[in-house]
């Protein structure tokens, strides 16, 4: 890209180091002089300088907001009001990172807006009842309440697709729905995976693990309720979140939990875990590749990303429900198989995925769009 042309960075919150945020860490790789855009912003020193390489993020008036470092998502009627609120008159280009409102920002015709979207708003279209069971809130004063809130959110985010030039997908999935939702085609280009911080390792240890945020579409509580019908196999459970204290209480003796780990500690226990099981529906599911980049297989759901990125019987196994049976199953055919997985197969599958090729493929579409547009 010309280095006159001005881009803008968007995204919805920077308040941890997670997916998204290593997809916006690519971007200011790729534009360091650009601008990056949030409603809130409350990262660690380490974490800025990774993400934002110590420039401040230009936030908006949700930061000021009581509460707002631990209770920014409560204000979610406000975002679409918040992204509107940004100035980017300055800019010919506009790159949001997109998992809700971030797409919604207001550009003009002389301006270029590429969205890579991580999703379209769970809790508004796919998860919408699901999010409604478990939030409490199918019924009562409260719940009618949210129920029109989503319900204008839905309309405001109808009403901004148009206001994106060209839609990136994480995933084919998410392609499908964002076709189903926008009517908008989507360019895939998987996000970025720091392979080259996983280790391969060939020896393998006798116990299973699996790592997530304990909430409950990540779906733990499934995988324990599995490996109680499992009690001669051993599970490793990494991760904290609300449901910790429901997931300890059903998990039986072969279960350990090991709370929350950094990036080098859980690398340790994936490269000797003899299968990394994951069982959410997600849209690209990140941590089966880092799993991928320690030689270890991972046991599936064949849905979402992970049925994009795993290959039944060469580097995974796939299980097609989410239930006991279906899962109990994968992992009795993944003994059956076990001896046969070539690791270093496996570790290679993962190299495709890895940052350099993000930002090559991300740069030369950008380029492309900017070279037909200006």
């Amino acid at each position: 890209m010309n280095d006159v042309i001005k881009t803008a960075i968007v995204h919805e919150w920077l308040v941890n180091y997670a997916g998204s945020e290593k997809c916006v860490e690519s971007f200011t790789n790729i534009w360091p002089d650009a601008d990056v855009f949030c409603l809130v912003e409350f990262l660690t020193k380490e974490e800025k300088q990774i993400i934002l390489k110590n420039k401040p993020a230009i936030t908006s008036f949700v930061q000021s907001l009581p509460f707002a470092k631990k209770h920014h998502r409560s204000y979610f009627p406000l975002f679409p009001i918040a992204v509107e609120q940004y100035d980017l008159r300055g800019y010919d280009v506009v790159i949001s990172s997109s998992h809700s409102y971030a797409k919604g920002v207001l550009t003009d015709a002389n301006q270029l807006h590429i969205c890579y979207c991580h999703t379209p708003i769970r809790y508004a279209w796919d998860l919408y009842h699901q999010y409604l069971q478990e939030s409490g809130l199918s019924r009562g004063l409260k719940g009618t309440l949210v129920k029109y809130l989503l319900h204008k959110i839905r309309m405001w985010d109808i009403a901004s697709v148009n206001r994106v030039n060209h839609f990136i997908a994480n995933s084919n999935f998410i392609a499908r729905r964002i076709y189903k939702h926008y009517d908008r085609t989507a360019k895939v280009i998987y996000p970025p995976v720091d392979v080259d911080k996983f280790n391969f390792n060939p020896d393998k240890e006798n116990y299973y693990l699996t790592a997530a945020r304990f909430v409950p579409y990540k779906k733990v509580d499934l995988i324990i309720d599995t490996f109680n019908r499992l009690p001669d196999r051993k599970l490793l459970v990494i991760g904290d979140g609300p449901d910790e204290k429901k997931l300890k209480r059903k998990a039986t003796r072969n279960i350990e939990f090991l709370g929350y780990l950094p990036q080098h500690e859980l690398s340790m226990y994936m490269q000797r875990a003899k299968a990394f099981v994951f069982a959410a529906e997600e849209d690209f599911g990140i941590t089966v590749i880092e799993a991928h980049a320690c030689g270890t297989p991972v046991i599936a759901l064949d849905r979402g990303g992970t049925a994009e990125t795993i290959k039944d019987g060469k580097n995974g196994i796939l299980f097609s429900e989410q239930n006991v049976d279906s899962l109990l199953e994968a992992v009795i055919r993944f003994e059956e198989f076990e001896d046969k997985f070539d690791l270093e197969f496996i570790y290679q599958s993962s190299l495709e995925y890895a940052r350099n090729i993000f930002e090559e493929k991300i740069s030369e579409y950008v380029n492309q769009k900017c070279e037909e547009f200006f």
